[in-house]
C-alpha cells in the first residue's frame, strides 16, 4: 500500500494496518533514536523512550490527526518521554529548552547516523575538556545554570567563569574543525562574552 503521504499512513494505522507501523518504525526509529539520544546521552534510556513512544502511537492511532504531521507527534512524544523520565531521574541532565528544539530540527534534516557522529564526537571533547573548563562548561551550557550561579558555586569571579566557557569554545572550536562550527553553534548557542577578554583569568 501507498503510505508516503501523512494523510494516507494516518487513515492506515487508524484502521490498525501493521504493515503502515511497521512502516512508521522503519521509516522515523533511527531518527527518534539520535533525537534521543541527543536529549539524554544514555544509549539503553533512549532505546526506551523510542521504544515507549511506538507503543504509545499504536494504543492512540485511532484517535491520530490526519491534518497533523506524524513526524511532530512522534517528536513532541519523544520529548515528553524524556521529561517523564526525568521527573523519575534526577541525575538526566535537562538540557535548555532552545537547544531541545534546535536540535528537533537538526535531526529531522539529517540521517540518524550522521547525527550520532556528530555528537558523539562533541561529547567526547567535552570530555577532554580541562576539569575546571569542563565542569563551567557542563553547569552553563547543558545544566543551564547562569554564570552567576556558578561563580558562586565554584567559588570564583563570574569573569573567571566567563573565562572558562570562552575557553572551552576555542579548544572545542580547535579540536572538532570548522566542519563543527554550526553543530556547535545550533548545540549550545553562541558565548555572548568577548572572545579573547578573561582568557588570562583562567588557570
Amino acid at each position: 500500500m501507498d503510505f508516503e503521504t501523512n494523510t494516507k499512513l494516518i487513515d492506515a494505522l487508524r484502521k490498525g494496518n501493521e504493515n503502515a507501523f511497521t512502516h512508521l518504525v522503519d521509516l522515523y526509529h533511527n531518527r527518534l533514536q539520535a533525537y534521543a539520544m541527543g536529549l539524554i546521552d544514555d544509549h539503553a534510556k533512549a532505546q526506551d523512550i523510542v521504544q515507549a513512544v511506538f507503543i504509545k502511537t499504536w494504543e492512540f492511532r485511532k484517535k491520530l490527526d490526519d491534518k497533523y504531521p506524524i513526524k511532530s507527534f512522534l517528536y513532541k512524544l519523544v520529548y515528553n518521554e524524556f521529561i517523564n523520565l526525568y521527573k523519575k531521574d534526577k541525575g538526566v541532565i535537562l538540557l535548555e529548552q532552545k537547544y531541545i528544539e534546535t536540535l528537533s530540527e537538526v535531526v529531522e534534516e539529517l540521517d540518524a547516523p550522521l547525527i550520532n557522529q556528530l555528537i558523539s564526537k562533541v561529547t567526547q571533547e567535552i570530555k577532554n575538556l580541562p576539569p575546571k573548563c569542563q565542569a563551567i562548561f557542563v553547569m552553563s551550557k547543558k545544566e543551564g545554570l547562569t554564570n552567576k550561579e556558578i561563580s558562586e558555586y565554584m567559588e570564583v569571579s563570574v569573569k573567571t567563569v566567563e573565562a572558562h566557557i570562552t575557553k572551552a569554545f576555542e579548544i572545542l572550536r580547535e579540536k572538532l574543525g570548522e566542519e563543527y562550527s554550526s553543530f556547535l553553534f545550533l548545540l549550545f548557542g553562541k558565548f555572548q562574552g568577548n572572545p579573547v577578554h578573561g582568557l588570562s583569568a583562567v588557570k
